[in-house]
């Protein structure tokens, strides 16, 4: 199994948030990434020039140069590297159209804990289970 390049930092507090990094590690199959929840002593030193608040707002990726990406630019980077996320990460490279995921991003990342009692998160995680992979800290 390969050893993951990127790291992306997530709120492990927050069910849509977790539920979507169980969707990830079935869409890596290359295993790129690795996943790591905030509440690992460990994420405060991945990206140290971050605060806990910025690592609240957004999901972020680091590179092993320490380069960050958030939000809708960590999905688009993330995506370029996933076979099947390549479709989505394309279309944020339009015009513009970054512009407008980061404004939605933004949206969803304020009401995330509300939009995850709405959509039932909470018990869709239960029942969706993380693909097992070693260098997961989840």
């Amino acid at each position: 199994m390969a050893v993951a390049a990127y790291t992306v930092l997530y709120d492990d507090q927050c069910p849509l948030c977790t539920f979507q990094m169980k969707v990830l590690t079935w869409l890596d199959w290359l295993n790129v990434v690795r996943l790591m929840p905030l509440s690992n002593s460990e994420a405060a030193q991945i990206a140290p020039q971050l605060t806990r608040d910025d690592l609240l707002e957004a999901i972020h990726c680091v590179t092993p140069e320490r380069r960050v990406y958030r939000g809708a630019r960590c999905i688009r980077f993330v995506g370029m590297r996933m076979p099947l996320l390549v479709p989505l990460a394309l279309v944020l490279w339009i015009p513009g159209v970054i512009w407008i995921a980061e404004k939605i991003y933004a949206w969803v990342s304020r009401n995330r804990h509300l939009l995850s009692r709405l959509f039932g998160c909470k018990e869709a995680c239960a029942v969706m289970p993380a693909r097992k992979r070693e260098k997961d800290l989840v």
